[in-house]
């Protein structure tokens, strides 16, 4: 399972909380690369719901990462 944070993107919109079926679910029907798809068909079988996409992808880059707050201006 390799996800990038462009595959990620797809499903920023997505239903939260959802279980992997209803990710799949909303990847094809959105229209998602086959690699979305893919992706989460990797993660494992059980009926828990991911409340968010760091729930899957734990190296999810944050708002933070891209905008820290401590950083100064200069």
């Amino acid at each position: 399972m390799i996800w990038t944070t462009q595959l990620a993107s797809y499903l920023e919109d997505a239903p939260w909380p959802a279980t992997k079926e209803e990710l799949i679910e909303y990847a094809i029907r959105t229209g998602c690369p086959n690699e979305v798809a893919a992706n989460l068909s990797e993660l494992e079988d059980n009926d828990q719901a991911f409340e968010s996409m760091e729930e899957i992808w734990h190296d999810y880059p944050s708002s933070e990462d891209y905008y820290p707050e401590d950083e100064e201006e200069y």
